[in-house]
This record gives C-alpha cells, structure tokens and sequence, in this order.
C-alpha cells in the first residue's frame, strides 16, 4: 500500500524546515540574493547526466559573473529542492516537471519562475524490474514493491504508467526512496522493481530489465522534463545574473549537440564515470537546440507563453487526480510563472 496523504500536516512541516535552514547560520543569502559578503547565487543541482553538470564542470557562470560568490548543492530530489526554495535557501535549481507543477500549485505557491528546459526525459528515466521476478509488464507490478523518489518526475511517471495499465496504486506497495537508497535496497533484494533515472538507473539494469521508458510515456501524452527554475526575488534583483545563467546553460545544449565527447568529458567529471560511459549516458536523454526554448511548444516569448505552461497545468491536474496535490492553477497563473523575457536575444547572444 501507499503511504497515508500527509498534504495536511504540509504547512506546518515545512514551516519548521523553513526555521531550521534559515537558522544554520551559514552566511546564505536572502530570497534576493544579497548577503553581507557581497552578490552570491546559491544554486542546486541534481546529479544526473545534463548541461548543467556541464556549466558546473566548466564553470561557465563563474567566469561571466566574476563579481558574484557562487555555490552549487547537491540534491537528490525535486522534492528537496521545493522544501529549499520554501525556505528562502535557493536561487537558481535543476528540478523536474512534475516537482514543479506540485511546487505551482496548492499548498506550496512557490514564488519561482521557469526560465530554462534542461532536457526533456527520454530513455534516461525508466521502470526496471529484477530478473527472476516473472514480470512482464505493468500490470505484473500487482501485489510487488516498487521504489521510486515520492514527487520526482519518475513517482509521477510512475503512477502515469500504473494508470495505463489499469493498475490501482493501492494494489502496488510503493517506496519513497533516494537514487543512491534504491540502489542499496535493489542489492539486499527488498525491492521488485524502481522507477528512477542515471546514473543509478544503469545499475539497475545490470540485474534487471526495462519495462517502460519516459520517452514511451511522454509518446503517450505523458511528457516529463527537467527544467531550469529561478527564485521571483532572485529574477527582480539580479535579470543580468539570470540573463548570464540562460546564456551558460544555453553554451552547454550546444556542447552536448555539436561535441559530445567534451561534454561527456565534463559530465564524467562531476559524476566520477568514464568518458564512454557519460556519453552513452548523455545519448539517453532528448537534448533541445537552444532556439527551440524560444519556440511556440516551450517557454515562448514574451507576450506569447509557449506550450510549457499547459504542459505543467495538465501535469498537476494528473497529480490532482491521483490526490498527490490540493488544487490545480489556472493556465493564467503557470503562465506567470514562466520566463521568458529577452529569450530570444539572450539565446542570439
């Protein structure tokens, strides 16, 4: 079974998280951005094959914003991510699609704005299940433990997947854990199958087999993406410093595309892989040409919001239907939420 709807308790948890992170007293900025110490970014990052690793890797936004003190976090999970910018913690972030339709909606509101589409999930994301388990498909997941990481675009691919095979979540006992906690729980035997992404996703199918891709889902009407979002405080103070974040982030989609050893080079860097292994693991996702993120189907231009923001409204009212969030916004208001001014010259530049 399920773990029990704690949408509720939601406000209050996240209110002392909220106190916790704010109190640490390690010098991290405001909403804003300012500290005493100067300018400074506080970015998250996830550590899974992208160009962002590869702006980490060849620290890009280091170069063009010398005047700025920058720090990348790692997290494990959107989810994590949404409690941190909640907590006035972050600025900029890597995080998935269905993490920022439930960071969109109701309880969370999270003022940030998505300026960025890093990737959309391809053969990167997928439902592995341990040979010797006698499943064939979905609808064998009856009855079986199942992990994935709880309002990461995998748990949201996952109940997409169950839904299309007829399948009640109730009758599948799932599992809220980590990349790296799968990977343990899928070596002492405790789990039959995992819905999760790379680098943990190519361990798994050394002792396992595909059922389901992403790019499947996606093929079905059910898209996820990892997307690039940014704090609203941080876009009203610093339009330059995001303006210099779009441009690395845009340098390294060029990379992937037009010298995929050099990307993989940085990619295997950051995720301590070979060369060979981070580029089979780069070809797994489905990478956008910089100008695609001006077009009509992604962030648009200003005045005219692209198809990204019906994409995360029909992501929520999925989430909706399956009790995961409260309420679903507007189109109007994800509409807000989307960054796109001065795209089509920052992407030119």
């Amino acid at each position: 079974m399920s773990r029990p709807r704690l949408r509720h308790l939601l406000p209050i948890v996240l209110a002392t998280v909220a106190l916790a992170l704010t109190g640490c007293g390690d010098g991290a900025a405001s909403a804003g951005g300012e500290s005493t110490a100067g300018k400074t970014i506080r970015i998250a990052y996830q550590a899974f094959p992208s160009g962002d690793l590869v702006v980490k890797n060849k620290g890009w936004l280091e170069q063009a914003l010398a005047d700025y003190t920058i720090t990348w976090t790692k997290f494990d999970s959107g989810a994590s991510i949404n409690t941190a910018f909640v907590a006035g913690s972050v600025d900029i972030a890597t995080i998935g699609s269905s993490p920022v339709a439930r960071g969109l909606s109701a309880p969370l509101n999270i003022p940030y704005q998505v300026a960025f589409v890093l990737d959309v999930a391809g053969d990167n994301e997928a439902l592995v299940v341990r040979n010797g388990a006698g499943i064939s498909e979905v609808t064998g997941l009856r009855g079986k433990k199942v992990a994935t990481s709880f309002a990461s675009t995998a748990h949201y691919s996952l109940l997409a997947a169950l839904d299309r095979a007829g399948v009640p979540e109730s009758e599948v006992t799932l599992v809220d854990l980590e990349p790296q906690d799968i990977l343990a729980s899928w070596q002492r035997g405790d789990i039959d199958a995992a819905y999760t992404w790379l680098p943990t996703l190519d361990e798994l199918k050394k002792t396992g087999k595909v059922l389901l891709t992403s790019r499947e889902l996606a093929t079905a009407g059910k898209p996820t993406l990892d997307l690039g979002v940014v704090a609203t405080a941080f876009v009203e103070a610093h339009p330059e410093a995001v303006d210099a974040w779009r441009k690395a982030e845009a340098r390294a989609l060029d990379l992937i595309a037009d010298d995929p050893d050099a990307a993989a080079q940085a990619v295997g860097a950051e995720l301590n892989l070979g060369q060979a292994e981070a580029k089979a693991q780069l070809s797994q996702g489905v990478f956008l040409k910089p100008e695609d993120l001006a077009s009509p189907e992604w962030l648009g231009t200003p005045g005219k919001v692209g198809g990204l923001a019906q994409n995360l409204v029909s992501a929520a009212q999925f989430l909706k239907d399956q009790q995961k969030i409260d309420a679903v916004p507007d189109l109007a208001t994800v509409q807000r939420a989307v960054y796109n001014k001065g795209l089509p010259d920052v992407l030119a530049s």
